[in-house]
């Protein structure tokens, strides 16, 4: 059985699941189909022992415990989280914080154990949101959730939308809900920013399915300029470049992959200062807020691209610093990029938005531009002045070079000729390099 802590997630088995709930006290249970605004579309939504099945969740007490049901194929496509949640029934302790914690089980069709979490309280919370299950895109996720409520099942239903009709001494959980109201009462750590969409009492837009964790496994893009990689395994990431984990990860310099490689950027100044990331988990990436893309490669052709547009790769592929094509050994020092190649998939960073040119035909592109090609084309370096340009290509290196592409292929072009960081004679081998043309800024070394 796979035991999560407070605020970690895991997939949701596939399958009808059992949710049982034990405590050292007695207590009720009740579970919250909540939709994309987390809240509950209507009374319907609250299912517990006074109303004990919906769409999807149904409620059952045995002598053992208190189960709940949950059947992903039957909720409703307007419910994008179910909350289950074990509130005080008044006949023990009036805290959490002295009743003790309420570990939480989820089982699946066989009855095997599969997800377990316990959830406790420090304070003055009488009801506890345990754990949720909820969409990522088509897929179904646990999180375990911890996260407390005072006044009970009262207060844990008006925090999610549904009114309480303060005039019945004894308030019913299923009021109507006339008009959207707000919560008569916070949830008791409203500042943890562990907790959820849908359980935090505050609303923002921030909460809104397009800032979620994307789901699936392997490398994916988590917006426009983040990455997430479902971890199982290792996958290899530029040093400097996590900005958040989940899970059981461990992390371990690299330095540029392999003696070899290290000399070869010793004497050229390219490559990628990289890190191995091991274990089980989700990792995020970015570097210095740039626009991400994935591309994956097929083992037919390779990428040369900067050191410092590399942002994570899997380790099935391998990549070398070799010279440009087309490059004098003489008389262009610092033509060097990245070669990857095999299969697997690859995660750049480019600076802005950039266009795809599909080299059908002669291409040429300024260095600090051309982010990354097909290893396949043939290129070609060629001062400026051949094409009559003078000073006005390559004003940022103080050189006078154009690439030009030849043959099969695509050359992705950034909207931008800054070296890293600005700085002329930058390299791919800094951490959070920042923005890198084709050369790295290293023309004229």
């Amino acid at each position: 059985m796979k035991t999560l802590a407070r605020g970690e997630n895991c997939p949701a088995p596939a399958g009808p699941l059992t949710v049982t709930l034990t405590a050292s006290t007695s207590v009720d249970v009740s579970a919250l189909l909540l939709g994309p605004n987390g809240r509950v579309r209507s009374d319907a939504d609250l299912v517990f022992y006074n109303q004990p099945s919906a769409s999807g969740v149904e409620y059952r007490r045995t002598p053992t415990g208190h189960l709940l049901m949950f059947d992903a194929a039957s909720v409703p496509a307007g419910v994008d989280t179910v909350a289950v949640a074990a509130s005080l029934d008044g006949t023990g302790p009036a805290t959490f914080a002295a009743a003790g914690p309420t570990a939480v089980t989820v089982s699946d069709a066989s009855d095997t154990a599969l997800v377990g979490f316990t959830a406790d309280a420090l304070g003055d919370e009488s009801a506890l949101v345990c754990l949720e299950f909820y969409r990522r895109g088509e897929q179904w996720k646990i999180r375990a959730v911890g996260q407390g409520y005072a006044d009970g099942l009262a207060g844990l239903a008006t925090a999610f939308g549904i009114s309480i009709d303060e005039d019945d001494p004894t308030p019913d959980p299923t009021a109507s809900v006339e008009q959207p109201l707000r919560p008569t009462q916070s949830p008791t750590s409203s500042t943890d920013s562990s907790a959820p969409r849908g359980v935090l009492a505050m609303r923002s837009e921030l909460f809104a399915p397009a800032h979620a964790e994307v789901p699936g496994s392997g490398i994916q893009k988590q917006g426009s300029k983040m990455c997430r990689i479902g971890m199982n395994g290792e996958v290899m990431a530029r040093a400097g470049s996590m900005v958040a984990y989940q899970g059981n990860l461990q992390f371990e310099a690299k330095g540029s992959g392999g003696i070899g490689r290290a000399l070869k950027q010793a004497l050229s100044g390219e490559g990628v200062p990289l890190m191995k990331v091991t274990g089980q988990g989700d990792l995020f990436l970015a570097n210095a807020a740039q626009d991400v893309h994935l591309i994956d490669l097929d083992g037919t052709d390779g990428l040369t691209i900067n050191g410092a547009n590399v942002l994570a790769f899997e380790s099935s592929l391998s990549y070398d610093i070799k010279r440009v094509q087309g490059a004098a050994a003489g008389g262009n020092a610092g033509f060097f990029n990245c070669v990857f190649s095999g299969r697997g998939r690859i995660a750049i960073t480019t600076d802005g938005v950039p266009v795809v040119l599909n080299v059908d035909q002669p291409t040429f592109a300024d260095p600090q531009a051309a982010v990354a090609w097909s290893s396949s084309l043939q290129t070609r370096v060629k001062k400026n002045d051949s094409f009559g340009l003078g000073t006005l290509i390559g004003r940022t290196t103080g050189e006078r070079f154009t690439l030009e592409f030849s043959g099969q292929g695509f050359v992705v072009v950034q909207p931008s000729e800054q070296p890293p960081g600005g700085l002329v004679g930058g390299s791919g081998s800094g951490e959070q390099a920042g923005v890198g043309g084709a050369l790295g800024g290293l023309l004229g070394r």
